[in-house]
């Protein structure tokens, strides 16, 4: 084995759209004492990737190193990391935040006022930037993401959180995104018991913003989706109701089962690249018929939560309905660093088995091939796990 060959790793790299391979690059190293470099076990291709995959995010660069749902063993540590030891299994979440600044210190950390190096970039589209995250885009930092074989971590004393027991990777896995996600959606939805809860998108997002709407008290839950086998996985939670839109009309169906009155709570958990049954998708991603719908749905002074990730701006917004019905609107990027602890005793607790969810499985090496899998929707294809 040559020192060359030491300096190198395998990562799934960003060639344009639709372009995803296998590349040899530079092995990370500690750039500022507060890194920690992650050799990866496990990692995951989430929804979100989809967008970078399909050209949709902006700020993307050919050889962007993608994911942001990865965890694996310590393997160096800078030398003002206090948390963190060679050795320790950990799971990484996708925003990157400082612990310091005002946001930070607010459990907002998915808005980390100094995370992204790009904020200029950012903050011309949004006004203001939010953290950096992991493999997804130069917008938002342009971070090496974690589906590659190591991973720098910065502040890696806020990131990180440490798995000391024998859980599997695949039962800790989700703490990196989607679990905090959809307890976020959940809660964002401001559910309270006796709840009736309508989630659009039965993706990973979806599974989970369902999954804990049933812990956090709701009396009905109805998950909505066209894709046969992610009907199926929201359906053999607790007793979740599903709807199908190829089929039925969604906003009649909720009438009818709610007495004209609505659901309580509307989750968005589709976010960019919706499908609708009864108009051609155009080729921009931001479409608005989940929001529509929801919004149509939602009964008055209602609640929206919206987790799914949207790029840019959405035409046809229904502004005069949402304002009427006196509806409250909460949304962002998930502030994971919130969640890691009580989700990961929920876990521990036998509450709930994230790895329920995956469905495919692989190496590096498979990465394009399920890439393409998963973006078509091929194969009963709902989550994919690769192990570098």
């Amino acid at each position: 084995m040559t020192v060359e060959y030491l300096l190198v790793m395998k990562a799934l790299r960003w060639h344009g759209e639709g372009d995803v391979r296998v590349d040899e690059v530079p092995k990370p190293e500690i750039e500022e004492p507060t890194d920690a470099i992650v050799e990866i076990t496990a990692t995951a291709i989430c929804g979100s990737d989809l967008h970078l995959y399909n050209d949709f995010m902006p700020g993307m660069e050919e050889g962007d190193i993608l994911g942001h749902e990865p965890m694996g063993e310590v393997v160096e540590v800078g030398e003002e990391v206090e948390d963190l030891r060679e050795g320790d299994r950990v799971v990484v979440p996708f925003t990157i935040s400082c612990g310091e600044c005002w946001f930070c210190e607010n459990d907002l950390y998915s808005l980390c006022d100094e995370t992204n190096p790009n904020a200029e970039m950012a903050a011309e589209s949004m006004g203001h930037s939010p953290a950096g995250l992991f493999g997804f885009s130069h917008t938002l930092g342009g971070y090496d993401g974690g589906q590659a074989e190591y991973l720098r971590v910065p502040h890696a004393d806020v990131g990180p959180i440490k798995i000391d027991s024998d859980l599997s990777d695949e039962e800790v896995l989700f703490l990196s995104d989607i679990y905090p996600t959809g307890y976020m959606a959940a809660e964002n939805a401001e559910i309270e018991e006796n709840d009736t809860v309508a989630v659009w998108g039965c993706g990973p997002v979806g599974q989970f913003a369902v999954q804990s709407a049933w812990m956090m008290g709701a009396d009905r839950v109805i998950a909505i989706d066209r894709i046969e086998e992610r009907l199926g996985m929201a359906e053999g939670h607790a007793d979740t109701e599903v709807i199908d839109y190829s089929e039925d009309d969604v906003y009649e169906w909720l009438m009818d089962e709610t007495d004209g009155r609505g659901p309580d709570r509307c989750i968005d958990a589709v976010g960019s690249e919706a499908h609708h049954t009864c108009v051609d998708v155009p080729d921009e991603p931001d479409r608005p018929y989940v929001l529509q719908e929801a919004i149509k749905s939602c009964r008055k002074g209602g609640t929206l939560s919206i987790p799914g990730v949207y790029i840019d701006g959405v035409d046809d917004m229904p502004m005069g309905p949402l304002m009427n019905k006196a509806l409250t609107v909460n949304s962002g990027q998930t502030h994971v660093q919130a969640y890691l602890n009580p989700l990961l005793e929920t876990i521990e607790n036998g509450e709930i088995d994230p790895a329920e969810i995956i469905t495919h499985r692989g190496s590096l090496e498979d990465g394009p091939e399920l890439y393409e899998t998963f973006n078509d929707k091929e194969d009963d294809c709902v989550k994919v796990v690769l192990e570098p």
